[in-house]
């Protein structure tokens, strides 16, 4: 593979061209992540403004009316509603795992089977979520993992 950087004219805007025989999910995901990169997230804790960046939340959680982004052992509040975080991050690793949370794949250690068709997720800070019956076929997919019939 060969990686070619030109200068644009003066006026152009950047232009990325991938040439591929087939490109895989991969790297469709690492070219939308990069498209991404600039998404802005801001959080709030006690009286703190900080700026998050995106790959170091572990979920997001939605509770009486508010949005918490997860990192590795801090919370912070985000003014985002979640179906909004999901369309933000749709292009990178962040999945619906219930009605009220999103998680970062990346994040996830293993997964391990519940009762009834739930799955839980083990993260990487020790934490762990569940991924209710509605959500797990999507999260399957997504890692590609194929079911057992």
């Amino acid at each position: 593979m060969r990686i070619i950087i030109e200068s644009p004219q003066p006026g152009d805007e950047d232009v990325v061209i991938v040439r591929c025989a087939s490109p895989d999910q991969r790297l469709i995901s690492m070219l939308l992540s990069f498209q991404t990169a600039n998404t802005e997230l801001t959080g709030y804790m006690d009286d703190k403004i900080v700026r998050l960046n995106y790959q170091d939340v572990y979920y997001f959680e939605a509770n009486e009316n508010r949005v918490f982004a997860y990192c590795h052992s801090d919370v912070y509040e985000v003014k985002y509603k979640l179906y909004e975080l999901e369309e933000m991050f749709v292009p990178l690793d962040f999945v619906r795992c219930s009605k009220s949370l999103i998680v970062n794949m990346e994040k996830i250690e293993y997964l391990s089977p519940l009762f009834s068709g739930k799955l839980e997720a083990h993260l990487k800070n020790g934490e762990k979520i569940v991924i209710s019956r509605q959500y797990v076929h999507s999260l399957k997919a997504k890692l590609g993992i194929e079911e057992v019939k």
